[in-house]
């Protein structure tokens, strides 16, 4: 008898009851794979002899042109060892499926629950104005830089673009890039594409606001650049139901795991996966001042009901307050793009209730809106958009009411990271915001 010839590797992040599997021939085996292609489960089929091509409901096909070797390279550099092994001697077909398949399966953005729900019943904590961490600025929204974030737990990265000039590349700027500039998008991204590659079985949304509403294509080369082009997904149409969107598991093997939206001026046809976020998402009131935080669809304004119920959707839960008194310079800078001559009321982030707002259970708390949101549609959110998501009744809070809304466990003690910034800067920077008196520059930058 010769030994066994390894003839194929099936990879899944979705089936569980591996046992149910027929073991007799290879035939058999293969069978019962290709209709578990028909019902959306995913996997690789990786053959020496000869490779298999397979459909999925999304459209993707494992391409039966690709080289064997290009094939397990494939699959080498996604999973670490497969959950099956078909093999085959000169007499006769056996196969070897690894036990307590559960126990062994790569978790899905953390939990292995996740890796068979759709992307589109997910819930994620979004980082609101992720970039904006800049120590004694009142504009700042986090406490931590991106790095930081994506280790704690955040799953969606929210941020403004602007293009201050003609020539000027993309930056991260708040209301303005005079109120807070923290660079260019180009820098931004680089990190998050560094993470993810480094961080092969998770998957992110990439939440941009077009602040001064520049062309689709101006992201194209910032994105190009970071090298996060090759990992962003492309959907197969302009607009999608809750039961059209891919599983975790499929987009962890396609290696498709970043959905990034624009919330105007998007084009799909021009930038294909620079998506048009309303879309395939809606969005609660947006900087929201009300603390109540009604769960009703804002934007995109008047959007039927039966619409919305069939789509993704945010919940911002950010608490914002007028700017204080003594920069009304800054509001004269910030005019309306619709009414030229008329100055916007600029908000910014109410940290002295931040600890109540990202808790867990009470009357503004984020745990509180998720259950309200679930009562209205049936489900929760599928972003949880937060400032200072460190903060709350107990660190990191937020993160278990997201576990909550996705029926998985949270451990307490895994958040979170923190960089080098006091107790006593905080201190200050709330009294400073509920006193409304600023020493130093006109521009919100803070000594102290």
């Amino acid at each position: 008898m010769h030994s066994p010839e390894t003839i194929s590797k099936v990879f899944t992040a979705t089936k569980s009851d591996a046992d149910s599997i027929p073991t007799s021939t290879a035939d058999d085996l293969l069978r019962v794979i290709e209709s578990w292609a028909t019902n959306s489960a995913i996997f690789y089929l990786l053959t020496t002899a000869r490779p298999h091509a397979l459909t999925y409901d999304h459209g993707f096909t494992l391409d039966s042109s690709r080289s064997i070797a290009a094939l397990n390279a494939t699959a080498s550099s996604t999973f670490s060892k497969p959950l099956m092994t078909i093999a085959r001697t000169s007499t006769s077909t056996t196969s070897s499926i690894l036990p307590h398949l559960s126990k062994d399966q790569q978790p899905c953005n953390g939990h292995i629950e996740l890796c068979s729900r759709r992307f589109s019943n997910v819930t994620m904590v979004v980082a609101h104005n992720s970039p904006f961490v800049k120590r004694h600025n009142i504009a700042s929204n986090q406490d931590v830089h991106v790095l930081t974030q994506l280790n704690d737990g955040i799953r969606g990265l929210q941020f403004s673009v602007y293009k201050p000039a003609t020539s000027s590349k993309l930056r991260l700027c708040h209301q303005s890039c005079e109120i807070l500039d923290v660079g260019t998008l180009e820098t931004y991204l680089k990190t998050v594409a560094r993470w993810i590659e480094d961080h092969p079985y998770e998957v992110i949304s990439i939440i941009i606001a077009n602040a001064n509403r520049v062309d689709p294509t101006e992201f194209q080369k910032p994105f190009q650049t970071s090298g996060l082009v090759p990992r962003l997904y492309i959907p197969p149409s302009p607009t999608m139901a809750l039961d059209h969107w891919p599983r975790l598991s499929e987009m962890i093997i396609t290696n498709n795991r970043v959905v990034v939206t624009l919330d105007y001026e998007a084009n799909q046809t021009k930038v294909p996966w620079l998506l048009d976020e309303f879309s395939y998402r809606w969005q609660t009131p947006f900087s929201p001042i009300n603390p109540t935080f009604p769960c009703t669809a804002e934007r995109p304004p008047k959007q039927n009901n039966s619409v919305s119920m069939n789509k993704m959707y945010m919940a911002n839960h950010n608490l914002n307050v007028p700017l204080p008194f003594g920069a009304e310079f800054l509001q004269q800078k910030h005019t309306s793009t619709s009414s030229p001559h008329k100055a916007e009321p600029i908000f910014i982030p109410g940290r002295s209730h931040i600890n109540q707002v990202n808790a867990v259970k009470g009357y503004v708390s984020l745990g509180r809106s998720v259950d309200d949101c679930t009562s209205i549609w049936g489900r929760p959110p599928n972003l949880l958009l937060v400032d200072y998501y460190s903060r709350g009744d107990f660190n990191g809070s937020v993160f278990q009411v997201a576990a909550t809304a996705n029926n998985v466990s949270y451990n307490r003690t895994s958040c979170c990271g923190m960089e080098k910034k006091s107790a006593a800067h905080w201190t200050k920077f709330t009294r400073l915001e509920k006193s409304f008196f600023y020493i130093g520059f006109p521009i919100l930058v803070v000594t102290l």
